[in-house]
């Protein structure tokens, strides 16, 4: 999926909203896990309860390779079940790799050639040659991380050098050597409010995943406020807000609920700003 196309599904649904496969077995409702696969089972109902009010879905690799094989079974049945039943949701494996470029070329190989997800996630703390395999797919996006949402984010992507640039902002700088917004999106924390604006002097034209809104604390109308641009220029993910809304049976309901509150009050920051 490129780019225009991510921005007029944006536009289609009046939503921005991601939501995050986070699937635990500890936390999914305890009568799915007599069931056959259970990870799958639980992501399947998720999907179709909300896939009216997202464009994205985000698997969080650690979820499912903490179950070993029959969790990575669970994560390729769900990739394939939304590009047969949902093609137009834009899926990210949020794995965040990086490693030598040999490393990494068989990652990007596991994620694009073998189970095609849209994007994945990239750490970029080993430089240009980590991530440069994953570029090599046109049709994939590198999804880098910048500025994260949690509290060790402090210790060094706020950390600056002698002429007073941070860490992230050498990232973000550094990085658009290596390819285009058509090709590379950011992780930008929800936690970070008002940084957006710093953000946004690097990349105005960037699409930035904005992980922490809901269970984290992060500000959706905040995030709105200062990350979106004239394309929106978001994905914001939320989990455990959505997919643990209820841990009984009337999970899947729950779900739709708590994401069709959240796409509403993405429209309305839409129509604000002129998109929809």
């Amino acid at each position: 999926m490129n780019k225009q196309q991510l921005f007029e599904n944006i536009q289609k649904k009046q939503s921005f909203l991601c939501v995050g496969l986070d699937t635990d077995i500890k936390k999914i409702p305890p009568h799915l896990l007599s069931g056959e696969n259970p990870i799958f089972t639980f992501n399947k109902a998720i999907i179709d309860a909300t896939a009216d009010f997202c464009v994205a879905y985000k698997p969080n690799m650690a979820f499912y390779e903490s179950l070993g094989v029959d969790g990575i079974r669970a994560f390729e049945e769900t990739v394939a079940y939304l590009r047969q039943h949902y093609p137009d949701q834009f899926i990210i494996a949020d794995a965040k790799r990086g490693d030598i470029g040999n490393t990494s070329e068989m990652y990007a190989r596991s994620f694009f050639d073998h189970i095609k997800v849209d994007a994945v996630t990239v750490a970029p703390y080993m430089g240009e040659d980590s991530v440069k395999p994953f570029l090599l797919y046109p049709e994939a996006w590198v999804i880098l991380l910048a500025l994260t949402s949690n509290k060790g984010s402090h210790d060094f992507q706020l950390t600056e050098d002698k002429d007073g640039e941070r860490l992230f902002e050498k990232v973000l700088r550094k990085s658009q050597e290596w390819a285009s917004d058509e090709q590379m999106m950011y992780v930008v924390g929800a936690t970070q409010g008002k940084m957006f604006v710093d953000i946004r002097k690097y990349v105005p034209n960037h699409f930035l995943l904005v992980p922490g809104v809901g269970a984290q604390g992060g500000n959706l109308k905040e995030v709105a406020m200062y990350g979106m641009n004239n394309q929106c220029g978001l994905l914001v993910n939320s989990s455990r807000a959505i997919i643990y809304a209820d841990k009984t049976e009337r999970f899947a309901e729950a779900a739709r609920q708590a994401a069709q509150m959240v796409q509403l009050e993405m429209a309305g920051y839409l129509k604000e700003r002129g998109i929809i």
